[in-house]
């Protein structure tokens, strides 16, 4: 044995060849500190060993490394630039010393190779990759930028176009994309792969290839003249621009990065990408994104851990209500293999419900990411019906009928005299109390709250709601059944609104004082999307939700907590709603809405909207940015930190994904309370009282001002 660590091991084998194995504890290989470490320690062993006539680097495990250990991010991004700056550069110099061993190496990539895992590889002189496999550097979800030499060695491997698309996007590429590329050099069968790695690195021994040729390309300048290199950096800088946007800085660092490190040695260009590495370790945007990362893991934990203890099996399931929502909810459990029975009580209602399933199945096939196949198995899993006979012998029922209590009451209570003993039953309501509903019920042990989000398909939530009588077993096996139609579940108490609802309407109740102190509401829009990121401000968003819906909703919410969301005098919402402008549902609504010469959805700022809310609003005048935001978001943010006080969300990572998940909050924001933290709990307070006199929606809880006196943290552990 060379080297004998806890995260790695290095023996020699018969022919000359070093055997580097990565064979970490747990499920997975990291590059956490522990291994960076023996990494170097095995280097130095096999750089002084005689023997040693090339060097085959692979897993143990059925993926080869999937990156670095992002649980180490928070220390690290806490600490000065500087330091950052010295760890990054010590770390990455780890990789140079492997890649000046003094014989040729090879990586046998099995699994997913990313991020520090692609890098080891690109450190080797040659890759040999499996049909399993998938390579990438997708730092750049992370708010980061490689930095033990991605940024240098991949262009000089496979082009400053391929490399700077890789990065940018931080998508991974299967084996022979990859092969096509030049990124690995062949791409054999799993059974094959370490065989296959061998024999070609006795053939590079034996001179059957230029492996110090090919070890100088990559430590060299790029080869491109002025002309390709000005074409190649304006093409990413303007598609970064495009697709990356003002608020997100690692895909701009690397492209700039790579363009000055392309006259440059590795030794320079390595450098480079140590600086623009501890430069975005210390943005707030990287903070956010490994926020995410680590909440969205805690969230999949907590989900697999509950659906792990369920005791009902999900075969067969029903949706009760086929318009938009229930056609969509009937799909995404069609489309994942599990088929369902479609009720409604009209046939048009059906037919709607199929018409929504195949139109976006037809989506799908458009885009080439839907076979013939796919689309009739999925329509096939889909069974309407008229006859509550249909569902007797269902394992889970949604009922998605209209947002009305006493119809919602009827049909649940309708539902459980034709199902099993035990069937579970569940209602996809946004504002409606589980425990109200479950007043309808014998069983209310076996009902909880399963709400989707419009357009199902696309969004990832789903909250599930815990009432007062909910079984473990029942939240176990609804958890499990979300996670097979490939949503993710976070789980919560019940109340007014939830979670999401619950801190949206407060959102929306600041968009409606604005407006009637006399601001603009495309002058808000803009500044909400432009300068804060959400995907839509909230006059569109409205539009999209419906004028209806959210007035109705609204109502919901001020009977559960008059205390707070009493509803307004002449709120804009309520007018247009009275009006008949509900939005995108009938074209008109704060925006007029139509289709461009294209077919694409278009939208322009409605007269008559202005001449319905001027009456009610104060005369029009130009907000600061920052007062447009702090008036939104203060809201918001005081309501979910009531949610997380008073127990219905479980945690503020919790809380986060919900948001970022149900609502689309800007990403690199990193969730509501992440915004909060960002900011500093001091200043959050010191805003917030500064807008105190607006209402009760803007005034914080004790909790919140012990906290920020104490100095304390909403992710501390």
């Amino acid at each position: 044995m060379i080297y004998d660590g806890k995260s790695l091991t290095v023996k020699l084998l018969p022919t000359g060849i070093a055997e580097l194995a990565f064979n970490a504890k747990g499920s997975v290989n990291k590059f956490d500190q522990q291994t960076l470490t023996e990494l170097d320690a095995a280097t130095q062993a096999l750089s002084s060993n005689t023997d040693v006539k090339g060097v085959l680097v692979r897993s143990e495990k059925s993926n080869f490394i999937v990156g670095a250990d992002i649980t180490e991010f928070t220390a690290l991004f806490d600490m000065p630039e500087s330091d950052v700056l010295v760890w990054v550069a010590k770390a990455a110099q780890v990789f140079d010393r492997f890649e000046d061993l003094p014989f040729p190496t090879i990586a046998a990539v099995n699994g997913f190779a990313l991020g520090g895992g692609f890098e080891m590889t690109l450190a080797c002189d040659y890759r040999v990759a499996d049909t399993t496999a998938s390579v990438g550097l997708p730092e750049v979800k992370l708010g980061i930028m490689p930095g033990f030499g991605g940024t240098v060695r991949l262009p000089r491997l496979i082009g400053a176009d391929n490399a700077l698309e890789w990065m940018t996007t931080g998508r991974d590429c299967k084996a022979e994309k990859a092969l096509s590329v030049g990124a690995v050099d062949a791409v054999v069968a799993p059974d094959k792969l370490v065989n296959a790695a061998i024999s070609m690195l006795h053939g590079v021994i034996a001179g059957d290839f230029d492996w110090q040729a090919r070890r100088t390309e990559k430590q060299s300048a790029l080869l491109l003249n002025a002309n390709e290199a000005m074409m190649s950096f304006s093409t990413a800088k303007a598609m970064v621009a495009a697709q990356a946007g003002k608020h997100y800085p690692a895909p701009h660092m690397m492209v700039d990065t790579i363009a000055k490190a392309a006259k440059l040695d590795r030794e320079g260009a390595l450098k480079l990408e140590n600086q623009g590495f501890a430069q975005l370790a210390k943005t707030n945007e990287a903070k956010a994104q490994v926020g995410i990362f680590l909440a969205d893991q805690l969230v999949k934990a907590k989900g697999k851990k509950l659906a792990k203890a369920a005791t009902t099996s999900v075969k067969q399931t029903a949706v009760l209500g086929a318009g938009i929502m229930g056609g969509g909810i009937a799909y995404q459990s069609a489309v994942k293999g599990t088929p369902v029975i479609m009720k409604d009580i009209a046939q048009p209602a059906l037919d709607l419900g199929l018409a929504e399933a195949a139109k976006i199945l037809t989506k799908g096939m458009e885009k080439g990411k839907v076979d013939a196949k796919k689309m009739a198995t999925t329509l096939n899993n889909i069974t309407p019906t008229l006859d509550y006979a249909a569902i007797k012998n269902v394992d889970l029922v949604i009922e998605a009928v209209v947002e009305n209590p006493k119809v919602k009451g009827l049909v649940l209570a309708e539902t459980e005299q034709h199902v099993s003993e035990q069937a579970i039953i569940c209602s996809n309501t946004s504002t409606i109390s589980i425990n109200q509903l479950a007043k309808s019920l014998v069983k209310p042990e076996r009902f909880c709250g399963m709400h989707f989000f419009n357009p199902v398909h696309r969004m990832p939530l789903v909250e599930i709601i815990r009432g007062e009588n909910t079984s473990d077993s029942t939240i176990s096996a609804v958890v499990a059944a979300t996670l097979k139609m490939g949503k993710t579940p976070i789980v919560v108490n019940d109340c007014p609104g939830f979670l999401v609802n619950r801190v949206l309407f407060p959102y929306f109740a600041g968009f409606s004082k604005l407006l009637m102190d006399g601001a603009d509401f495309v002058a808000v829009d803009k500044v909400m999307e432009k300068i804060f990121g959400w995907p839509m401000g909230p006059a569109f968003l409205l539009d999209v939700v419906g004028m209806d819906t959210a007035d109705h909703a609204s109502g919901v919410m001020a009977a559960g907590i008059p205390e707070r969301l009493q509803k307004i005098e002449n709120d804009p919402v309520t007018l247009l709603y009275i009006a008949e402008r509900f939005g995108q549902k009938n074209g008109k609504g704060f925006y007029d809405h139509s289709l461009d010469k294209r077919g694409r959805p278009a939208k322009v700022a409605a007269e008559q909207a202005y001449s319905l809310l001027s009456p009610h609003c104060a005369v029009k005048q130009d907000f600061d940015k920052d007062e447009i935001i702090a008036r939104m978001m203060i809201p918001m943010a005081n309501e979910a930190i009531r949610c997380l006080e008073e127990g219905i969300v479980a945690s503020a990572a919790e809380a986060d994904m919900a948001l970022i998940y149900g609502l689309g909050f800007p990403p690199f924001k990193g969730g509501i309370f992440r915004y909060i933290e960002t900011m500093g709990l001091a200043n959050f307070v010191a805003l917030a009282d500064k807008y105190a006199h607006l209402g009760a929606i803007y005034q914080i809880t004790d909790g919140l001002r012990d906290m920020a006196a104490s100095n304390k943290s909403y992710f501390a552990q």
